[in-house]
């Protein structure tokens, strides 16, 4: 188990590495492909369930009734960024609840073809202080150094998250009180069930 948790890990590590690397260098490409919306989030949420189970944690996803659930956009990218923030939400949770609603917002351009759609990650977790906040988004940095100690981690998640979501036309934030949000307009466009 120690040695498959190890190479886990260290796999993990070099996948951020690359993947950071592929995005600095202007290298980095999505995919469109057709998917559905909600399977994925519960895929999200299923891969999260151990995890939470084990504090326990509540973990629980309202999907507003306007949301499409068919889209087009970079399934596999998109399942990394919840991955990435669900994952922070439980690890620095230790008792209440993970929730992640999904609203459908106006898009910018008011392009029918198009959807944007608001991510919103709540928790009951430790928290962030405020001069912390902007170092979430800075490679190889935490919170603060205990943070790696105690939490483990890169330091390249967020980093990556938002990258990628800034890629699909979009921005990731955190606001006072833990809220992480994100917002997907573009990459993401309603796609007729087939």
């Amino acid at each position: 188990d120690i040695i498959r948790n190890s190479g886990s890990n260290l796999l993990a590590i070099i996948n951020d590495i690359l993947d950071f690397s592929k995005i600095e260098s202007g290298k980095f490409e999505l995919e469109l492909q057709p998917f559905n919306l909600q399977t994925c989030l519960e895929n999200c949420l299923d891969l999260m369930s151990t995890r939470a189970i084990a504090k326990p944690i509540y973990l629980s996803y309202i999907l507003d009734p306007d949301v499409p659930h068919h889209l087009m956009g970079d399934v596999t990218r998109f399942q990394q960024i919840m991955l990435n923030l669900l994952g922070n939400a439980v690890k620095f949770t230790n008792r209440g609840d993970v929730s992640l609603w999904v609203q459908k917002v106006p898009t910018a351009t008011g392009d029918g073809d198009q959807v944007c759609l608001r991510f919103a990650i709540l928790d009951t977790g430790i928290g962030i202080p405020a001069q912390q906040m902007t170092r979430l988004f800075q490679p190889f940095s935490q919170g603060d150094a205990s943070t790696s100690r105690r939490y483990g981690g890169t330091g390249l998640g967020l980093v990556i998250s938002k990258r990628l979501v800034e890629l699909m036309g979009g921005k990731l934030w955190v606001e006072s009180g833990g809220i992480m949000a994100g917002q997907f307009p573009q990459e993401m466009s309603p796609d007729p069930p087939k």
